[in-house]
């Protein structure tokens, strides 16, 4: 399956244009950190598209997301043991973690992602161009700014070898060049 018609099958089972564009966003940091540690990156990137295609089905009741995702996605003709085993690992549920540099990347660039865009809302300009790392440092220390980020979570990159500044750049760069798809 390519980026396409993973979008197409993402649109099939999520109505909800924001979480569309927040699957968007970890796509393009799963593609920026697949290139930078090496990892395939068309397959990271589909990983990040398809993460939260259960979002609204489990959406009250978590300890089924990923899960739930899984099985639409083997449904839906996607057997590609890797995709399948990061978009279950990505929820953090404590019998199934991440395990591999793509589970991590996934598990960790999902909050990251959240906290960039509400950064950028708060720029002045409000454009993700005019953001920096500064600017998103600043907001990652802020504990209640963008409280659902879970900044635990977004340090976990330091599992794929990456320090945190490093980190966040190439999640903000990948998802600066996909600026006109966020709608930022």
């Amino acid at each position: 399956m390519n980026y396409n018609e993973g979008l197409t099958l993402l649109k099939k089972h999520m109505k909800n244009k924001n979480l569309i564009k927040h699957c968007i966003a970890v796509a393009v940091c799963m593609e920026g950190l697949a290139k930078r540690l090496n990892g395939d990156s068309d397959k990271w990137k589909l990983a990040g598209l398809l993460h939260d295609i259960d979002y609204e089905y489990t959406k009250d009741n978590f300890s089924e997301h990923g899960i739930k995702g899984t099985e639409i996605l083997k449904e839906e003709g996607i057997d590609d043991i890797e995709i399948l085993n990061s978009i279950k690992r990505h929820a953090g549920h404590e019998d199934n973690m991440p395990q591999n540099n793509m589970d991590w990347a996934l598990y960790s660039s999902d909050p990251l992602t959240g906290l960039i865009v509400a950064a950028t809302l708060m720029h002045p300009t409000k454009k993700l161009e005019n953001v920096d790392l500064k600017f998103i440092k600043k907001r990652f220390k802020e504990k209640r700014f963008a409280a659902g980020a879970n900044r635990e979570q977004i340090k976990q990159c330091e599992k794929l070898g990456l320090e945190l500044d490093d980190f966040l750049m190439i999640c903000l760069d990948s998802m600066k060049g996909a600026s006109d798809e966020l709608g930022l």
